[in-house]
């Protein structure tokens, strides 16, 4: 009998609508409920590709037993994080201060005010390596709840108040700066990056290894300052940047055969992969490894930009045109019959040779590095391509029938809701890509994930006509989750990429919507909210507004609403959006100059304003060539005009007839460029 999550928009939470589990989805129904009935609150928080809540739910949701248990004694309520982030990040900062960790599965028991008092992540079905048992746990907390209540009150109120105040991190956003506090910021990032910087393998720190896109795009925009002689020529710089996405690419976090990336490597050389693929992982590299083509004219480069792309296109698009959010870790084994992580990606030599007959399953077995040992499981290897095949059209052809032979083994399984603010990430990576590479279709399929978004989450609540939804299934918008700040400010950044390309106004006025709602809901004292003041706090006791400023997976809000005002300005001569963001900019400084690493879009966005950013209004054609060119400028957070009724085309026309370049930075204008090579130095093109 299915439960309450069988309507759902969640893919993750119709995995559990068939448990014996009474779950609720999070709501005022649950918490009625429950204080009813006087138990506690299970919180249990996940995602569809996580491989260690997958493993809880079978060894307990699944179990009638421990089900029983549940029912008896909670209200049960299930989260989906990526539908839900406000709900995840207010419980996961509690599970970290209870627990000195956090992670998924997140279990969670709250108060009838929605306080939480006891929490952790996963839990065993069995007692084991000091753990122990989920139902040991249901039980202890049940006559702690029942005999101790004054516990769980004291519990509560202590972690609530550690929960009000989170804003150590941010700076004075009221305070002045000048640009060389910019300047000293970006170079103590350098600094700060350098010093933990992993010379041999890349990337920065130890196992395990997350792909740092956000701090790789703060390196592209640094070099790309050198070129412009803004910044002090510092070799570092294109070190760190060469060498991690040169490891990340030839490791087997990369998908050899099928293109794109894995969530994060679990040994330092890049070598094994967690093996469920994100949108935001492959949007956000998508753009790095265009970016740093468009910089050095990298073959791998244009290669790994080429395969993500098309992975992008073919195993992520859903029927209505927007992007899933991710492929599971998980599959089955096809001989055993039982799911395992990695299954749908792992080779033995054996496997590859009856693949491909001994001399090229042996070939590729060496190319690939997969050993009898093994590199992951059970002998399996993950393939990775640590230098370039002798024979290119050799491995070509191997590589599609190796594809199409790993097609056929069951797949993993594929969340395919739709998230505002991650294909916010995939319109502005395919615009970006398919500028620089000349791909049409990738634009193409860019603006039709920016019109589901526009015709389906966008004013979807009758109560928020400027506000996101923030997910999607089926073309169905999930009204019980609106969008949080990054949400609006990705999404707009996106709008504004089809804006430039298309030479579109209304791309970019449908982004300065967002950009008002910002602006009227997401502001909180002198600085911005993850969440808009129109919408009930995730707890009662929560007065003060969620706020993280650091980078995560995602750019935070902060600086992704940041990117987007001063590029809609750019491009809208809007002065006021200009001077508002610019009052925010200071809060960011510190984070960019000691916690670089997790606020790497901080830092490029820091770059961009250093830069102007550069205005470009060509008075040309479509198919001008100041149009192919002005795409491969380096200058961070460049925007252009094209279209002869845009505002940055006001009042400036062709030079003599001949197609024309207006550059301006700063409040300054340069004299109209007509020359090609005039116009390359005037936008920093290098390749």
């Amino acid at each position: 009998m299915p439960n309450r999550l069988i309507d759902s928009t969640s893919p993750y939470l119709l995995q559990h609508a068939e448990n014996p589990v009474d779950w609720f989805p999070w709501g005022e129904q649950a918490f009625e409920l429950a204080k009813a009935r006087d138990v506690p609150i299970f919180l249990s928080v996940g995602y569809s590709a996580c491989h260690w809540c997958h493993v809880m739910a079978h060894e307990s949701f699944e179990n009638p037993d421990v089900a029983a248990l549940m029912n008896e004694n909670f209200v049960n309520i299930k989260v989906d994080r990526e539908e839900l982030p406000a709900v995840d990040s207010l419980y996961m900062e509690a599970t970290q201060a209870m627990t000195g960790h956090g992670g998924w599965p997140m279990s969670v028991w709250l108060d009838h005010d929605r306080r939480p008092w006891y929490a952790g992540t996963y839990f065993p079905s069995r007692p084991s390596h000091g753990m122990p048992s989920f139902s040991q746990v249901l039980l202890a907390l049940t006559d702690t709840w029942h005999k101790e209540r004054d516990r769980v009150g004291d519990s509560a109120s202590r972690i609530m108040e550690h929960l009000g105040s989170r804003n150590e991190l941010l700076g004075d956003a009221t305070s002045d700066f000048t640009r060389k506090d910019i300047e000293l910021a970006l170079q103590s990032a350098i600094d700060s990056l350098s010093s933990s910087f992993d010379p041999i393998h890349g990337g920065f720190g130890q196992a395990p290894k997350f792909p740092p896109a956000l701090v790789l795009e703060f390196l592209i925009r640094s070099q790309s300052l050198q070129i412009l002689g803004l910044q002090d020529i510092d070799p570092r710089v294109m070190e760190m940047l060469e060498k991690t996405c040169d490891e990340m690419a030839r490791g087997g976090m990369y998908d050899q055969l099928g293109g794109g990336f894995a969530r994060y490597s679990v040994d330092a050389t890049w070598t094994v992969p967690h093996f469920e693929k994100m949108l935001y992982d492959n949007a956000q590299l998508l753009s790095v490894y265009a970016h740093l083509y468009r910089l050095t004219g990298s073959e791998l480069a244009l290669r790994v930009t080429t395969e993500t792309a098309e992975f992008l296109l073919r195993e992520m698009r859903t029927p209505e045109g927007g992007f899933a959010a991710a492929l599971d870790a998980d599959s089955i084994e096809e001989s055993s019959g039982h799911s395992h992580e990695g299954a749908f990606y792992a080779w033995t030599p054996d496997q590859l040779i009856a693949a491909l007959g001994i001399t090229d399953g042996t070939w590729v077995s060496q190319l690939c590095n997969v050993s009898e040992q093994g590199t992951f499981e059970d002998g399996k290897s993950v393939l990775t391509l640590h230098s370039d095949p002798d024979d290119w059209p050799r491995w070509l052809t191997i590589r599609e029938k190796l594809l199409e032979i790993r097609n056929s083994r069951p797949r993993p399984g594929r969340d395919d809701k739709v998230v505002a603010s991650w294909n916010g990430l995939a319109i502005r990576a395919l615009v970006d890509a398919g500028s620089i590479c000349d791909r049409q279709e990738w634009i193409a399929a860019a603006t039709q994930a920016a019109h589901l978004l526009a015709q389906t989450h966008l004013g979807a609540h009758p109560s928020h006509p400027n506000r996101l939804v923030r997910v999607s299934r089926d073309a169905k918008p999930g009204l019980h989750a609106l969008g949080i700040l990054e949400d609006q400010a990705l999404v707009a950044s996106g709008f504004l990429s089809l804006a430039q390309v298309h030479g579109d106004d209304s791309w970019r006025n449908l982004a300065g919507l967002l950009l008002e709602d910002i602006q009227a809901h997401f502001q909180q004292g002198n600085g911005l909210a993850d969440t808009a003041d129109d919408v009930p706090p995730v707890a009662n006791e929560v007065t003060t507004r969620q706020v993280d400023p650091t980078d995560n997976v995602t750019p935070s809000g902060w600086a992704a609403t940041l990117d987007a005002a001063i590029t809609y300005s750019a491009l809208s001569n809007d002065q006021q959006l200009r001077e508002w963001a610019e009052r925010l900019m200071p809060a960011l400084i510190p984070l960019v100059s000691t916690h670089t690493r997790f606020a790497g879009w901080s830092g490029s966005v820091l770059a961009m304003w250093l830069d102007g950013p550069r205005e470009v209004a060509l008075a040309a054609s479509a198919d001008s060539d100041f149009k192919k060119l002005v795409v491969l400028g380096t200058s961070p957070g460049l925007v252009y005009a094209w279209n002869h009724d845009q505002p940055l085309l006001q009042g400036r026309a062709k030079q003599n007839e001949a197609d024309t370049a207006f550059v301006c930075r700063g409040f300054v204008c340069q004299a109209p460029i007509t020359s090609a090579e005039e116009f390359k130095k005037a936008i920093g093109w290098k390749t």
